[in-house]
């Protein structure tokens, strides 16, 4: 299974760096029994491997080749891999970069990497073979992409950063089979490109006949592209690093089912 990291934006909402933002430090790790810091697109890839995922894509811009340096061939138990997109032309444009990598025959899983959300196990909950969402609650989702399901969790319609979204159930991950992925790249350049968003995308490909399904499997989601949710992220990471049910090497993550440390439900509102 392939996840693909689209990391090739400028970041400008918590500029200036002097690095690239998906290896902004939140929270730390341990590494050999040492504690050092931890970039943040670090969560999303070990969600994707928790989910799956043994190759992994970072898409990234020609001037980011530190995402390079950082992660190297592999992590953890997965491959590493990288595609340029020339210029920062959206999210859609970003995805359809990696698609020459993705067999037709493998599922595929998209995340962005400047989020931290938990469970951190729960892409295992998306089935292969449809294109389906991770959903995380949040009070603001006129910011996010909010997701309209019906009674059997069909996606009915995703609503891009509408001030009126129907829904406070947002998508923070999606997976699909790699066939759909080039069906949708297809679909994505008959339409002449023309679409920056995923979720625009995926209307047009519902309004087709396309179907997707909902899972409502994710509990709290913070963007950390911004000021206020960098510093979310870091007090949710330096409340679950005191938690005494963590276990494992990564300091932050890793307590039972239905327990959260107390007020990370509050963390998403940006």
């Amino acid at each position: 299974m392939w996840g693909i990291v689209p990391a090739a934006g400028t970041g400008s909402r918590i500029q200036p760096l002097a690095f690239s933002k998906e290896l902004l430090p939140v929270g730390s790790r341990l590494d050999n029994g040492i504690e050092r810091p931890c970039a943040v697109s670090e969560y999303l890839v070990e969600r994707m491997i928790h989910g799956g995922a043994n190759k992994i894509c970072f898409v990234i811009s020609p001037g980011k080749s530190d995402i390079m340096e950082y992660y190297g061939a592999s992590y953890g138990s997965a491959s590493m891999a990288y595609v340029v997109q020339p210029q920062a032309s959206g999210l859609c444009d970003a995805i359809f970069q990696a698609t020459p990598l993705i067999p037709s025959d493998e599922s595929v899983i998209v995340g962005l990497p400047d989020t931290v959300w938990f469970p951190e196990k729960a892409l295992a909950e998306l089935p292969d073979d449809v294109l389906s969402f991770l959903l995380f609650p949040v009070d603001n989702p006129d910011v996010f992409d909010a997701v309209i399901l019906d009674e059997a969790k069909r996606v009915q319609e995703i609503q891009v950063k509408r001030s009126d979204a129907g829904s406070r159930w947002i998508w923070g991950a999606f997976k699909m089979p790699g066939h759909l992925l080039k069906a949708l790249h297809e679909l994505w350049i008959s339409r002449d490109r023309q679409d920056e968003y995923f979720g625009t995308l995926v209307n047009a490909y519902l309004a087709q006949g396309g179907a997707a399904v909902g899972v409502q499997a994710g509990e709290s989601y913070v963007d950390v592209g911004t000021l206020h949710g960098y510093r979310a992220a870091i007090g949710l990471l330096s409340e679950a690093a005191q938690h005494d049910t963590i276990t494992g090497a990564r300091v932050a993550l890793g307590w039972p089912a239905g327990r959260l440390p107390r007020g990370l439900h509050d963390l998403n509102r940006e």
